[in-house]
């Protein structure tokens, strides 16, 4: 019995400095808003009985956690807690994933996790293995961090960094829950490879891709296969912070097997911004770019691919992700067509078919609060046709508005913030679409957001 009793003691002993070993550390960060938004009216169509005015509260819980198992080797996890309007209806639950979320929206109201990946400092490189964020480079400019399957490999020496990997985005492979796929090779994948160079006070680099989408190759006979090229810059000179970024697209937007004539690809997008910091004041501007397609070369598609990224909300109105991911869509006039085509002129996030130009200003009284203003106009790169193929329907105005946004931040602690912003948008003709003897609307916004970080 003594024995029994002693093996059980030094059984016990064992298991605790084996828990104790392989017990990770753990490190917890993340933010928590709550806000309110106030939308004057839910389209740009003047006299519109079907368009009103709509106001709610809204939140979101985000929690990162790491699993530290030793100073090289963790586990990164993110998710996203009752990201929901107070009091709302919720969403139909569905399978597609929400937006910038690798779960659904009726996940994200409740619980849902984004990210879970290794992340091992080697000899080699720095790994990352599993769900992480991607679609993100250089400035803010053409960003979308959305989380995806990925493997990378990093090395960092001295000023350089080097990245290469690889990105499923869309695995249409049999199994056990899609027993309906009888193609081979009908995948969404990505290949990125960059480096940078970073100074004191700068950096600029190079990031190089390949997309290839055979999701339409078993039923429409054609995949889409594009290149890209994206270079940046961000110098400080002075008080004066510079950004610089163009993106460039290229390829086949439908590359056939049965003889049709293929449709090429090429898209562009280009930002430049300055603002110089004076202390208690600074001004600065903006200027962008983003290619429309030409509704007359058929052949040929010069947009779509790249657009302005969810992540840069120049505005807050026009092609502001909170807006458009809890308002939802801004339409014009104009028919619509069956699902998934919409023909009417549109607002959601984010910006494409464009060029833009804000100038903007700030003000810190007090080193916690930040008072700032903004004055942007943007009109179309291309005129859409209404009806695809009939240039009788083509859109009569390429201007999309002028909009004034005023917006001021009180930092309350080091960790908690308040937001509150006014957007008023003068509405440009681009939004009577195709259609005569109609009138749009101006619109205006109030939002306020209490944000907590931790």
């Amino acid at each position: 019995m003594k024995l029994c009793r002693l093996f059980l003691l030094i059984f016990f002993v064992f298991i605790s400095l084996t828990i104790q070993a392989m017990a990770a550390d753990v490190k917890f960060s993340g933010t928590f808003y709550a806000g309110g938004i106030y939308l004057d009216e839910t389209s740009f169509r003047k006299n519109d009985s079907s368009s009103t005015s709509t106001a709610f509260y809204f939140q979101r819980l985000r929690v990162q956690t790491e699993f530290i198992v030793t100073p090289a080797l963790k586990l990164v996890t993110r998710f996203d807690v009752m990201e929901r309007i107070w009091g709302g209806i919720r969403s139909t639950p569905g399978i597609a994933p929400d937006s910038l979320s690798a779960g659904t929206r009726a996940e994200n109201e409740n619980i849902a996790f984004d990210w879970a990946y290794i992340h091992f400092a080697s000899k080699l490189g720095l790994w990352r293995v599993g769900y992480m964020p991607d679609g993100a480079w250089g400035t803010v400019f053409a960003d979308t961090t959305t989380p995806a399957g990925v493997i990378a490999l990093s090395y960092a020496t001295g000023p350089w960094y080097f990245i290469i990997k690889t990105v499923k985005l869309k695995d249409n492979s049999y199994s056990a829950v899609n027993t309906t796929t009888t193609a081979t090779d009908v995948d969404t994948d990505k290949y990125a490879a960059a480096f940078k160079y970073s100074w004191k006070g700068g950096s600029a680099g190079v990031l190089g891709g390949i997309g290839r989408d055979a999701s339409k190759k078993p039923a429409n006979h054609y995949l889409t296969l594009t290149y890209s090229l994206t270079p940046y810059v961000i110098a400080h000179i002075g008080p004066v912070k510079l950004q610089a970024e163009v993106s460039y697209a290229w390829g086949k937007l439908c590359d056939y097997d049965n003889g049709t004539s293929d449709i090429k690809l090429k898209n562009l997008g280009a930002f430049v911004d300055a603002v110089a910091d004076l202390n208690m004041f600074y001004v600065g501007g903006t200027l962008a770019y983003v290619s429309g397609d030409k509704p007359s070369t058929t052949s040929k598609y010069e947009g779509g691919r790249i657009n302005g990224g969810a992540d840069w909300n120049p505005c807050l109105l026009l092609w502001n992700y909170d807006r458009s991911y809890w308002v939802g869509t801004l339409y014009g006039h104009g028919g619509v067509a069956p699902p998934p085509v919409d023909t009417r002129p549109q607002n959601a996030s984010p910006i494409s078919n464009a060029w833009f130009g804000q100038l903007r200003g700030g003000i810190r009284p007090i080193n916690t609060l930040d008072i700032m203003a903004s004055v942007s106009y943007a009109e179309a790169d291309q005129k859409p046709w209404a009806t695809a193929g009939d240039p009788t329907s083509v859109y009569h105005d390429k201007d999309y508005g002028v909009e004034i946004d005023v917006t001021a931040t009180y930092k309350i602690t080091n960790n908690l913030s308040y937001m509150a912003g006014f957007g008023y948008l003068f509405t440009g003709d681009y939004f009577k679409g195709a259609e005569t003897g109609v009138s749009v609307s101006d619109n205006y916004l109030l939002i306020n957001k209490l944000t907590l970080t931790f």
